[in-house]
């Protein structure tokens, strides 16, 4: 256990002043983990981020698994300033995007090959649900409890948890199920015993409520916002021929997933399902803001989808957005970052898996590559942790170093891929100490 004297003093006098500086004018409803740790961060290299203080955190984080490359990659930062010396805004053809698009039509699955590119999850989900439309002439979306597609109005509706109170009404014509979260499932089945009741009962949704016009099946390979939610072995395959049935697109969510976060390029690949179209972003741009849509041929030509501006953005694919995507891709490939996700991430899992039975507040360890999740629950229960205690947990690992998703009781951890795995393990020690003391502060 680290000692008292190693703890880091959080914000620290720097960090607080321009912290609340910025706070006379900045807008409430900024992310979780800046609002809690009111940390300025100076700099970063590689998966180590260091604040205006001069305190050094090992980042589990990753900005929500964007810096799929960490922090001032050498690479990354030659090739930005290089492009921005040059030109940085404009939809007309680059060398970047074209290189871009044909590397994308040969590591996306099956025979994706068309790409559209935008500048944020939300918008390339909107697209996605536009194309459908388009291609299928139907106007109905089914979605997932536990999903999250975005906060925009278009999307709000597919977003299957209680963010979306007070912020209706919403469009019409959307619809949620139940997500195949085994460990805890809304039937209270059993894996494999349930044969698929969720997918029935989806099935039975459909048949009763909708008016038979679905346009898409959207859901994320696995759900990152409910806390890095692995479905069993097959549910996306029957996803895959309900949505044939219904004569609707499968829409792969994959901007958590994508881009080797799981230990393969896409998260789709786990499961050898090939869908209608994916949505990307997030470590697709390496931390510049930069997502699209990959999408079969005969789908991608769907009108009005597919008419002069139909589906463009100002904003995505620009020269500088498309050298920064061009890039990362090309390390991720160069460096094998895919293989380094599922090999530290094995080892990761493994650790963590013998927390089930050494820490009481520990449950459901889950995970692929490097986007892991648990539980952490009241012991001798499957009741999760309240706010004020797993803020604690938060405060205590961050003043030990160590930036983690753990302020909610569903945790998330999704470090830059490149981290090392001295780091990794490191990391992991320290969140193993604090949650035994949180442990023993709950029994006590």
């Amino acid at each position: 256990m680290i000692e008292a004297q190693h703890l880091i003093r959080v914000p620290g006098a720097k960090s607080k002043s321009v912290f609340d500086a910025e706070a006379r004018y900045l807008a409430p409803g900024t992310q979780s983990v800046a609002l809690f740790s009111q940390l300025c961060i100076d700099r970063g290299e590689g998966a180590i981020l260091y604040d205006i203080d001069g305190n050094r955190y090992i980042d589990l984080l990753a900005g929500v698994a964007v810096a799929s490359l960490g922090y001032a990659h050498p690479k990354y930062v030659a090739g930005l300033q290089r492009q921005i010396a040059r030109v940085h805004v404009g939809s007309f053809t680059t060398e970047h995007r074209a290189a871009l698009v044909k590397l994308l039509a040969e590591v996306a699955p099956g025979d994706l090959n068309r790409t559209q590119l935008y500048s944020s999850g939300a918008e390339a989900v909107e697209a996605a649900v536009r194309l459908a439309k388009s291609r299928t002439g139907h106007r109905e979306l089914i979605g997932f409890w536990g999903g999250f597609h975005g906060k925009t109005g278009g999307v709000l509706p597919l977003l299957g948890a209680s963010f979306k109170h007070q912020l209706g009404p919403l469009m019409p014509g959307s619809y949620l199920s139940p997500y195949a979260g085994c460990a805890r499932c809304a039937f209270d089945k059993t894996f494999p015993s349930c044969e698929w009741h969720c997918v029935d009962f989806l099935r039975k949704k459909i048949d009763v409520e909708t008016t038979g016009d679905v346009a898409a099946i959207i859901v994320e390979p696995i759900q990152g916002t409910a806390g890095n939610v692995v479905p069993p072995p097959g549910y996306l395959q029957q996803l895959r021929r309900l949505a044939d049935e219904l004569g609707a697109l499968l829409i792969c969510d994959e901007m958590i997933t994508g881009f080797g976060r799981t230990g393969k390029m896409f998260a789709i690949e786990h499961e050898g399902v090939v869908p209608d179209v994916m949505t990307i972003g997030k470590g697709f741009g390496g931390g510049f803001p930069m997502s699209g849509i990959i999408a079969r041929e005969e789908v991608a030509f769907a009108k009005p989808f597919a008419n002069p501006s139909g589906s463009s953005s100002s904003y995505g694919g620009n020269p500088l957005a498309a050298a920064a995507a061009r890039i990362t891709l090309e390390t991720i490939l160069e460096e094998g970052l895919v293989e380094h996700a599922r090999r530290l991430g094995a080892k990761m899992l493994a650790e963590m898996k013998r927390w089930e039975t050494e820490l009481p507040i520990v449950s459901d360890v889950r995970g692929r590559g490097l986007l892991l999740g648990m539980d952490l629950v009241k012991p001798g229960t499957r009741t999760l942790l309240d706010k004020k205690t797993t803020r604690w947990i938060f405060d205590t690992l961050l003043a030990r170093g160590v930036i983690a998703m753990i302020y909610n009781p569903e945790v998330r951890i999704n470090p830059p891929l490149v981290i090392q795995e001295d780091d990794a393990m490191t990391a992991l020690a320290t969140m193993r100490d604090v949650l035994g003391e949180a442990a023993e502060r709950l029994v006590a």
